[in-house]
């Protein structure tokens, strides 16, 4: 078997594969091991630039912090980002090759796998230890064919296999053995054991069923994770469980409403504000009554004008246009941005159907999609209070207009984004817009916020992945993990 490399693999999405990959990248971090993330293939909207001018999964750069490292391309080297119901961008090794549906794709991914072994080659010869993370679950039948996310990878390069699951979920045993049963031999024999996930309350009501598991599979359980209460992680794809910070008696709270668009991407934007103790955060989904609020933001997206005109059908325009009259704050990021101006053009039909869409006229400009994505990590200052951000540009549009001269930020390579001259709306092509403590400060107080709280987010995040290193130490049978990954420099 590859000596050094370790699968995690999950009975369903959201059974805790990105959240153990990060605890055991951190663990291993801390015990000096030379270690990186990966994996083969991702599908989400929720993305990040690569120390190499690339896009990746979100979920593979906050893997790559926790083994103290920048996000690489070799990390994710395929990365799908749904743009229809039945298609998707295809990225390979950081940059856009085009759209596919999913039939085109799913015959398209015996080249894809040659990319996926092409990194995972090249991160063998420089990292002591490589923790993969699968997609979805390995017993989808009808995904099994030319597989490269799951058993496919492990197959190709013969690595040893996790597998993980979420009892909060109910029926984890279930899930555990129907999985087990439903792979191929080669493949059952491959599974090394079973961890289960978010488990509430004393072990010892457990344990029964844990001799129960072990005896009917012959496969041990490698150990029992913890809920681990407040615990905050960027999510991969699906808006987070957890929307907002808990309420604090007599705090006042900022309102804050952002529509969730069909194709939202980069919803991370908002996680330091929804952590925010002075901030009342609510994403507001379709059909759904969209509530009073100080501060309304549109997001990023990877149809916009699909999404515009989603917007548009759920009411929203109208919603805007009250919001401003009554002299509420709007913030548009990226894909939000472009919906301001006066028309979006897609000559090309690069996200959809080609044609233009008319904008929400709120701003002067309109926007171009391009074929070259820009994709840069930056700093800078916005205008207001000049305040310091730091954060990263994902797009493909180019836009243009006279609300340009009035910029919200500067940047290394130029002005970005416009400020309306009432000074009611902001719009923007960074992303992160909200990690940066002074940024995020300055925006509420714009947004009407006074005397607000330091709210360090990037210190937050770090506490997190640190509790997921100890959840491992605590909870896991270390013992077995290191000897899976061959490793020597470590203190049983």
């Amino acid at each position: 078997m590859n000596s050094h490399t370790l699968m995690i693999q999950g009975t369903t999405s959201d059974a805790g594969k990105s959240l153990l990959v990060t605890a055991l990248c951190r663990w291993l971090n801390q015990n000096d091991v030379n270690v990186a993330p990966f994996k083969p293939q991702n599908m989400a909207l929720n993305s990040a630039v690569s120390i190499d001018g690339g896009e990746i999964g979100r979920a593979q750069a906050v893997q790559a912090s926790a083994c103290g490292l920048e996000p690489h391309n070799d990390m994710n080297p395929v990365l799908l980002k749904p743009n229809t119901d039945v298609g998707a961008q295809v990225i390979i090794h950081g940059q856009a090759i085009g759209n596919m549906d999913a039939i085109d794709y799913h015959h398209y991914k015996r080249t894809a796998l040659a990319a996926v072994l092409a990194s995972h080659q090249r991160l063998s010869t420089d990292f002591e230890a490589i923790i993969v993370e699968g997609a979805g679950s390995p017993a989808e039948i009808n995904l099994r064919e030319n597989d490269i996310a799951n058993m496919g990878f492990a197959e190709a390069i013969d690595c040893p296999v996790l597998l993980i699951a979420d009892i909060h979920r109910g029926g984890v045993f279930a899930h555990l053995v129907g999985t087990l049963a439903l792979l191929s031999k080669s493949e059952q024999k491959r599974i090394k054991g079973f961890i289960i996930n978010k488990f509430r309350g004393d072990i010892a009501l457990l344990q029964p069923g844990l001799d129960w598991l072990e005896a009917y599979t012959g496969k041990p359980v490698i150990g029992v994770l913890p809920y681990l209460k407040g615990l905050h992680l960027e999510a991969e794809d699906t808006l987070p469980h957890r929307l907002a910070a808990a309420p604090q008696t007599g705090v006042k709270r900022l309102r804050i409403t952002v529509p969730v668009l069909p194709r939202i991407s980069n919803h991370t934007d908002f996680d330091p504000l929804r952590l925010h103790p002075q901030v009342d955060l609510h994403f507001v989904g379709p059909d759904e009554i969209i509530p009073p609020s100080d501060l309304i933001i549109l997001p990023g997206s990877k149809n916009v004008r699909a999404d515009l005109n989603w917007l548009r059908n759920q009411g929203w325009a109208e919603t805007i246009q009250r919001h401003l009259r009554y002299n509420g704050k709007l913030i548009a990021i990226c894909g939000g941005f472009q919906m301001l101006g006066n028309w979006i053009h897609d000559p090309s039909g690069l996200e959809n159907s080609a044609g233009s869409s008319e904008g929400l006229k709120l701003l002067n400009m309109e926007t171009t999609l391009k074929a070259n994505k820009q994709l840069r990590n930056v700093h800078g200052h916005l205008i207001i209070d000049h305040a310091t951000v730091k954060g990263y540009e994902i797009h493909t549009g180019v836009t243009q207009g006279p609300a340009l001269r009035q910029p919200a930020l500067h940047l290394p390579h130029g002005p970005d984004g416009a400020i309306s001259n009432d000074n009611q709306i902001l719009g923007t092509y960074l992303h992160g817009l909200f990690e940066s403590s002074p940024a995020c400060a300055a925006l509420l107080n714009w947004a009407g916020l006074d005397k607000i709280k330091t709210h360090d987010y990037h210190a937050l995040r770090e506490d997190a992945i640190n509790r997921l290193g100890t959840a491992v130490q605590e909870h896991l049978d270390t013992n077995t993990l290191i000897e899976l990954l061959h490793l020597t420099n470590i203190t049983k």
